[in-house]
């Protein structure tokens, strides 16, 4: 099973700017579609960006304009640029991969946007 690693995390005010990094233990083009999820204390985890294959994205309405999701095939690494930051981004955000319906996930890293 693919190892997902998730890194670039912290702690940003209000406005700012963070870069997540996924790194997979193998080829990312071998699944069909990889994403990011968050999960805020006490709330179920959602979608925040999907990339698939085909390199189409799709973005949670939360996030559409101040996210960018994007791939590196090359480095087996899946990116989540986000700009414009609020206090309600703050969660634990989840790297994910799907093939043929088949979820592997990262163990997480924590976001935490200060007003």
């Amino acid at each position: 099973q693919v190892q997902l690693v998730e890194t670039g995390g912290g702690l940003v005010q209000a406005g700012g700017s963070l870069r997540l990094s996924c790194a997979a233990s193998g080829s990312i083009l071998s699944f069909s579609a990889m994403g990011w999820y968050r999960q805020a204390p006490g709330k179920q985890r959602d979608l925040v960006a999907r990339i698939f294959r085909s390199t189409n994205t799709m973005y949670a309405d939360s996030v559409r304009g101040r996210f960018t999701i994007s791939r590196d095939n090359a480095k087996n690494t899946v990116y989540l640029q986000m700009n414009s930051l609020k206090p309600e981004d703050t969660a634990v955000y989840y790297c994910n991969a799907n093939s043929l319906g088949v979820d592997s996930w990262g163990r997480g890293t924590q976001v935490t946007v200060s007003s």
